[in-house]
């Protein structure tokens, strides 16, 4: 399983995100409906952990649109927390919008120096994607993880 050797989610590291005051918003794909409800609970929680009650959501078509608005919003908060699923069908589509969606999220972290929690599964069937969705019965909860990260990294990038 992917989560094995993940590091433990602080829950100091998350405090202080809250008690900085800290923006969060999360961007969130369309498709799959039910994962991508875990997803954003998930990451809802996490925020909710860290003490920001209400984080932004913005809803976007599909994983592949996920990069520009992350771009657009960045300015104005501190973490974006970007959620998307991708299932390997039978054409290279997949590869294109896997691709896609991580090149520009790194590049929206790295040009605007806003973290970007990555909270894309790229899974090859829907078993694996509910499995990682923090959904009833799943092992692990990417939407949780990835909120923490992108908090926990503008944490650490307020000490410098």
């Amino acid at each position: 399983m992917s989560g094995h050797g993940a590091p433990t989610i602080g829950a100091e590291e998350l405090a202080a995100a809250g008690k900085a005051g800290m923006r969060a918003v999360i961007v969130a794909a369309s498709w799959h409906t039910q994962i991508m409800d875990g997803l954003i609970d998930g990451a809802k929680r996490a925020a909710i952990d860290a003490g920001i009650q209400t984080p932004d959501i913005v809803r976007v078509p599909g994983t592949f649109e996920l990069p520009v608005a992350a771009a657009r919003l960045a300015p104005d908060y501190d973490a974006v927390i970007a959620l998307g699923v991708v299932i390997r069908g039978g054409t290279p589509h997949f590869d294109y919008v896997c691709q896609g969606a991580t090149l520009g999220l790194t590049d929206v972290s790295v040009r605007t120096g806003v973290p970007v929690g990555f909270g894309v599964l790229t899974c090859d069937n829907e078993e694996q994607a509910i499995a990682r969705a923090g959904l009833e019965g799943s092992v692990e909860d990417k939407g949780y993880e990835a909120m923490s990260a992108g908090l926990q990294t503008a944490v650490a990038l307020t000490r410098r």
